[in-house]
């Protein structure tokens, strides 16, 4: 290899990275974790530090455009974390609905039917942007519209409140297995382009039920053939199992976000531990991409995000 591509390239990635901490250092930003070389074959490491603020259109970006997703760590403050805690441990006992239970959706491990024992166990409390104004502060705030418009490449960002818009209650003992599908499935908008922003309200991990995502996956052509009745990919047939065994988990501990695109492949587990695992979604699109008008994606007016939402 010449030497003087070798120098040249290591002096642009030092000078990148040099400035980079700077911006870290100067805006007090936040832990990324992605590939920094798009040519590696290793899965991601969350405990590499990676830069955001002024740097997301040069580094998130193209790595949420070749991954399909990005962590962000400590995006959400505690405080803030733990109001919306206690606002949902007060929903669940005695629930408030409107709710989703296990039994509705019949995924693996759910209870067979609400009669039985373990039947009445939500899976999530829905209509979250409207349940109190902390789910509000965070759904509309700065620190997710400015990722937002860096990822979508578009500063009209909206929140649908016909999907995700909820508070996801993994709750042990009778929670269910989610198998690999892709979020845009049931979804019906003019282009598949949404992003879902996933907060841990708590530790996340395999134990109980953390998210597990295929890397690349938002940008693959899955022949119909490879899914099943509902959509999930069949794990039966050599070149699902190929690329499931891509898979990586997604550990994230209280105030971490995961942003993930709406074509990536995503899966998770039953919740194995002794606690409710809760997690808020919402999932937002730009303002020029409309639902289909009379689709379940048009049920409820989306919610344009401004950095002074309440």
């Amino acid at each position: 290899m010449d030497t003087r591509f070798v120098v040249l390239y290591a002096t642009r990635l030092f000078s990148l990275l040099f400035l980079s901490f700077f911006r870290c250092r100067d805006l007090g930003l936040h832990r990324l974790d992605f590939e920094l070389f798009p040519d590696s074959t290793q899965p991601m490491n969350s405990s590499r530090e990676h830069i955001a603020g002024e740097a997301i259109d040069d580094l998130v970006r193209p790595a949420f455009l070749r991954d399909g997703y990005v962590v962000v760590r400590g995006l959400c403050d505690t405080v803030l974390c733990n109001e919306m805690r206690e606002q949902i441990l007060a929903s669940l006992d005695p629930l408030i609905g409107p709710a989703e239970f296990e039994t509705d959706v019949g995924y693996p491990g759910a209870p067979s039917s609400r009669d039985v024992f373990g039947g009445d166990t939500p899976r999530r409390l829905l209509h979250a942007y409207a349940r109190h104004s902390a789910f509000r502060g965070w759904a509309g705030g700065c620190e997710v519209q400015s990722y937002l418009s860096a990822l979508l490449d578009d500063q009209d960002v909206c929140l649908s409140q016909s999907h995700h818009n909820c508070v996801m209650t993994k709750c042990p003992g009778y929670s269910s297995a989610t198998l690999w599908h892709q979020d845009i499935r049931y979804w019906s908008f003019d282009v598949p382009e949404l992003i879902s922003v996933w907060l841990a309200l708590g530790d996340e991990n395999s134990s109980n039920g953390a998210l597990k995502v295929i890397p690349g996956t938002h940008v693959l052509e899955i022949e119909r053939g490879r899914l099943d009745r509902d959509l999930f990919l069949r794990p039966e047939l050599s070149e699902n199992r190929q690329l499931i065994r891509q898979a990586v988990f997604i550990d994230l501990a209280i105030g971490d976000v995961l942003f993930f695109h709406c074509r990536l492949f995503h899966a998770a587990g039953k919740n194995r531990s002794d606690e409710v695992k809760l997690s808020s979604v919402f999932t937002y699109h730009t303002g020029t991409n409309k639902p289909i008008p009379g689709t379940r994606s048009a049920q409820y007016p989306s919610v344009q995000v401004r950095p002074d939402s309440p």
